[in-house]
């Protein structure tokens, strides 16, 4: 028998932990070793426990899920699953940008959870059905971008057009920053800002597009 997943309850309200908690708690395979209810304490249970998956919301006083969320996959083989109420492209990208494996809404069923704590923990990535709409309309928008120069037309800076051609070469997050001699913080918001405005949903979407003229 398989080790069960481990799991870590990253929200500000006990009782969306506790529903959390009891849904996940109904699957022999998932065991809940730690709650946490802002960012911060979320970061610290990660380091020390090293769970499988993080459920981490975004909003969240003090710190909030993106910060978390950038220093959880940064820090710690953790991955993080988005599990908030808030679906806006801005705050997609940016969770997608700060390496998160997953983003549901609070909407989704008790079996989607289940299962998607299940893909994200086998390190596939998942995106809520109620969003997945609007996302691939931007993916489907992609292939008209695909044959121009990386950056072209899509209002880039030079910086980001720099971090997007290092994208194209394969190179973490990490390995762009010693590149480009900036902090690990700084390339998850240009990668951010990059999803944002060519409508890529994962780093592969986005070296296709910095790589395809390269």
């Amino acid at each position: 028998m398989s080790d069960p997943i481990r799991v870590v309850l990253i929200d500000d309200h006990e009782a969306v932990r506790r529903g959390v908690a009891a849904i996940l708690g109904t699957d022999e395979g998932i065991e809940i070793i730690g709650e946490a209810e802002n960012g911060f304490e979320g970061v610290a249970l990660c380091v020390s426990e090293e769970p499988d998956v993080a459920l981490v919301d975004l909003r969240m006083p003090g710190t909030d899920g993106i910060w978390a969320t950038e220093r959880i996959t940064g820090q710690t083989r953790t991955r993080v699953l988005v599990l908030t109420t808030f679906d806006s492209d801005d705050l997609i990208a940016a969770a997608l940008a700060a390496g998160a494996h997953g983003y549901l809404l609070k909407t989704t069923r008790g079996v989607e959870l289940i299962q998607s704590v299940r893909h994200v923990a086998a390190e596939r990535h998942v995106i809520d059905p109620a969003i997945a709409g609007a996302l691939i309309a931007q993916v489907n928008r992609l292939p008209e971008r695909l044959g121009k120069a990386p950056g072209e037309g899509l209002d880039l800076t030079p910086r980001e057009r720099e971090v997007l051609a290092l994208l194209a070469e394969g190179l973490t997050n990490q390995q762009i920053a010693d590149r480009l001699h900036v902090g690990i913080t700084t390339v998850k918001t240009h990668v951010g800002a990059l999803y944002g405005k060519t409508g890529a949903t994962t780093r592969v979407q986005l070296g296709r597009l910095g790589g395809r003229t390269a």
